[in-house]
C-alpha cells in the first residue's frame, strides 16, 4: 500500500532550475531512506542522490555535483530534488525511491529499492 508520487517535472531551458517533489503515503515516511534515480533513453537507471531517515544526505553522482541538492521534510512526508544550472544531458525520467529501515548511506543499485515512484519527465531544451 506504500505509494510514491513525484511532481515538479517538465520542460525547462538549459541553465534553468527545477524542484522535484516526492510524497510517500501508506507508510511511516520517517522509517524510509529516500533517494532519486534518473534514466535517460537507452541508458541504465542511474542513482543521483540519497538522504537518510534523519536528513543526512549521502552520495551525489559526479555529473550533478554543485548543481543538485537532495533534502527531506518528515513533517510533510516529502523528499525533494533541487536542480539548478540544468544541462541538456540532465534530460531523463526521474524516479523517487525508498528503502524501508535501511542504512544504505552509499550509492544504490536499482535492485536494492523497495518502492518506486512512477517517474516524472524532465526535459532540458536549448
Amino acid at each position: 500500500q506504500v505509494h510514491l508520487v513525484e511532481s515538479g517535472g517538465g520542460l525547462v531551458q538549459a541553465g534553468g532550475s527545477l524542484r522535484l517533489s516526492c510524497g510517500l503515503s501508506g507508510g511511516t515516511f520517517s522509517l524510509y531512506v529516500m533517494g532519486w534515480f534518473r534514466q535517460a533513453p537507452e541508458k541504465a537507471r542511474e542513482f543521483v542522490s540519497g538522504v537518510t531517515r534523519t536528513g543526512q544526505t549521502f552520495y551525489l553522482v559526479d555529473s550533478v555535483k554543485g548543481r543538485f541538492t537532495i533534502s527531506r521534510d518528515n513533517a510533510k512526508n516529502t523528499v525533494y530534488l533541487q536542480m539548478n544550472s540544468l544541462k541538456l544531458e540532465d534530460t531523463a525520467v526521474y524516479y523517487c525511491a525508498a528503502i524501508f529501515r535501511g542504512a544504505a548511506d552509499r550509492e544504490w543499485g536499482p535492485q536494492e529499492v523497495n518502492y518506486w515512484g512512477q517517474g516524472t519527465q524532465v526535459t532540458v531544451s536549448s
